[in-house]
């Protein structure tokens, strides 16, 4: 299968400050430039996908018809086995005007309500990158780990106090920005630790010029 070359300026589409600066970190060594959806003031689509591609696609189509640029969007989440997957793509809707304090807590609240012992969990991230003639790529990554209480750490953004990846003993609260979605591009074959690292180790093997050293 043939895929289509991201170069120049792309919209980043999103309105979440933490996730813009994950991204334009990524694609800042392949020489592209971003600018958001945030900073053009375009309105945020509806997501009603059923699955976190489609509430990507959603996202990336509306700003790439928007702005006649090519546009790249991430929908990504926390999901809890014991909560049959959740909180999912409802993740952000769990929090309280953007704090994920009240989100977190709420993790837990739902786990002892259930009396629930397992504290497997995964983050989903899918990528999608979509020009203005309705073209598109796919993307996605995962991170499997378990969730822990309370919530260690202030780094990162959203969930990532509380989880904490497999063969780690820091949360994604605890880790550095570079440890979290640094990727060795000396041995690409090796996944990146976030779900959000893998998904891009993907899109940029695919879609991306040669990276500058």
């Amino acid at each position: 299968m043939s895929h289509r070359r991201l170069e120049g300026r792309v919209v980043v589409a999103t309105h979440n400050a933490g996730k813009l600066v994950e991204m334009r970190d990524l694609l800042a060594p392949f020489g592209i430039e971003t600018v958001s959806a945030g900073e053009l003031g375009l309105a945020v689509p509806d997501e009603t996908g059923h699955m976190f591609s489609e509430n990507a696609a959603l996202k990336a189509h509306a700003a790439a018809k928007a702005t006649g640029l090519p546009a790249l969007a991430d929908d990504s989440g926390l999901c809890v086995q014991a909560l049959d997957g959740a909180p999912g793509l409802f993740s952000a809707d769990w929090a309280v005007a953007k704090d994920f304090g009240p989100a977190m807590a709420r993790v837990e609240r739902e786990l002892e309500k259930r009396g629930a012992t397992d504290r497997r969990a995964w983050f989903v991230s899918a990528l999608v990158i979509a020009w203005p003639d309705g073209h598109e790529e796919l993307f996605e990554g995962r991170v499997h780990g378990e969730v822990v209480f309370p919530p260690r750490g202030t780094a990162g953004f959203g969930y990532d106090p509380i989880f904490l990846p497999d063969g780690e003993t820091r949360t994604f609260g605890e880790i550095t920005k570079a440890e979290k979605h640094g990727i060795d591009w000396a041995h690409p074959e090796r996944p990146g630790l976030s779900h959000r690292a893998r998904a891009f180790q993907a899109l940029a093997a695919a879609c991306l010029p040669p990276r500058r050293t």
